[in-house]
């Protein structure tokens, strides 16, 4: 298993599930940022067209692509269903962000073989390793 910073490391494109469209959430925030860093990010989130200028997805699996990383900002009772979709999509590795862990869902990962960081925030580790995916 990858720690968590080797994840990012490795990952360009990350889906993010529950991506908002509120300035004020986290579950904005954070994936701009990491976008303002090089990291392609993809929103999945039914009831938008578009986020960070990428068209977004209303599941994972109706991303076209694939992911390197599948990051969750989703209630804890969410995530079992969105690892089993991210094992059906074939991503690498899921991540839970801060104060979301779910043990059955660490499971399902474990199971499939996959990565998984479970109440981490993805800034804070890009940061903590000095992290860029700019050239």
């Amino acid at each position: 298993m990858r720690s968590a910073q080797q994840i990012l490391a490795d990952s360009a494109v990350i889906a993010v599930v529950g991506a908002s469209r509120d300035p004020g959430k986290a579950a904005h925030s954070v994936p701009l940022q990491m976008q303002r860093y090089g990291w392609r990010i993809i929103p999945v989130n039914p009831t938008v067209d578009e986020l960070f200028g990428e068209k977004a997805y209303p599941s994972l699996a109706d991303i076209p692509h694939p992911v390197d990383l599948v990051d969750v900002f989703r209630p804890a009772r969410d995530a079992v269903d969105v690892v089993r979709q991210a094992v059906a999509i074939g991503a690498p590795a899921v991540w839970l962000q801060l104060g979301i862990v779910s043990a059955d869902a660490r499971r399902i990962a474990e199971e499939a073989g996959i990565d998984y960081v479970e109440d981490r925030c993805l800034i804070v580790e890009r940061a903590a390793a000095g992290l860029t995916r700019l050239g």
